[in-house]
């Protein structure tokens, strides 16, 4: 068995802890305690942490590396993190890598792959025959098209009676498509090809590796309030696998990225206006049927207001 190495420890500090000389393994003990614990997602779905490259103090020796200086105090590595992360100087970042083992349905590992910037290695219906395994929603998640969200489902689910229908439809497309499905199979049919009518439910499996930077992004897109419920769950367990890796940097995602918004050059102008006024919000009918200016649109205008009320990117 190939052992670890890892430097000598000092007294424990997590900051020292990760650093010695040589650099040639950054041991965080928490990481280290979730290593191949499954955290449940969905209904037979889950997340674990396979493996990890470095952590907060790696993102530090990189940004310092050109002018050789050790580590600084816990204070001032994270004042540094912050500050690479605010000002998107992300290199360091990728410094950090994560390996993830998850076991999600096809039609989630879709809308996963749109994320480029990983290796990914799958379970293949060429070599393995498909588990009867598949993804099904809770009645809380069945709800008709959004009317004004082409791409997704109404806040208001459907009532119990009628989930229970959608669920059985569901259930049954399942339950013949895999029995065809076995059916080919046992008929001598090539595996690669008896697979093409699985359900996008059928459950699959992949190791996936991606840097700390990506990751980030993965997260800031697939935690937005846009996002399909489903995919948004596996963000959330991720989110929380990647605290115990890089807590520091970790938190300066939450502050500056997850829970802060960007503004155009025009809707800083809007907001610079409002910061100067002791008026109230612009656009109120004065007399006479006047209205203070904006250089925004009707609709860019109730972008920014959203913005504002909600702190999420629109």
């Amino acid at each position: 068995m190939a052992q670890k190495i890892v430097g000598e420890p000092r007294a424990f500090n997590l900051w020292n802890f990760c650093y010695n000389a040589s650099m040639a393994h950054c041991s965080i003990p928490e990481a280290e305690a979730i290593l191949d614990k499954e955290f449940p997602v969905l209904d037979k779905g889950f997340v674990r942490l396979v493996d990890y490259l470095g952590g907060d103090q790696r993102i530090v020796q990189a940004a310092r590396v050109s002018y050789g200086e050790g580590t600084k105090s816990y204070r001032e590595d994270s004042a540094l993190i912050d500050y690479l992360w605010r000002h998107e100087h992300t290199s360091p970042f990728e410094q950090v890598i994560l390996t993830f083992h998850v076991k999600l349905p096809i039609f989630v590992a879709r809308q996963w792959i749109r994320h480029r910037t990983a290796r990914v290695n799958e379970i293949s219906g060429r070599y393995s025959v498909m588990r009867d395994e598949f993804f099904m929603p809770e009645p809380e998640a069945l709800s008709p098209q959004s009317d004004d969200n082409k791409q997704g489902r109404s806040d208001t689910p459907f009532d119990a009676q009628t989930a229970s229908q959608v669920q059985e439809i569901l259930k049954e497309g399942s339950q013949i498509s895999y029995a065809r499905y076995k059916q080919l199979i046992d008929l001598g049919l090539a595996r690669e090809i008896a697979r093409i009518g699985l359900p996008l439910s059928l459950y699959t499996e992949w190791y996936w590796q991606i840097d700390l930077h990506n990751l980030f992004r993965f997260l800031m897109l697939r935690l937005d309030p846009h996002a399909q419920r489903e995919i948004h769950e596996y963000a959330n367990v991720m989110l929380e696998i990647t605290r115990h890796v890089a807590p520091a940097a970790t938190a300066s995602f939450e502050r500056h990225t997850l829970r802060g918004v960007r503004f155009s050059g025009p809707e800083m102008e809007e907001l610079r206006r409002r910061l100067g006024k002791e008026a109230e919000p612009d656009r109120k009918e004065m007399e006479g049927g006047a209205t203070h200016e904006s250089a925004l649109s009707q609709k860019e205008l109730e972008r920014f207001e959203e913005k504002l009320r909600s702190g999420h990117q629109r």
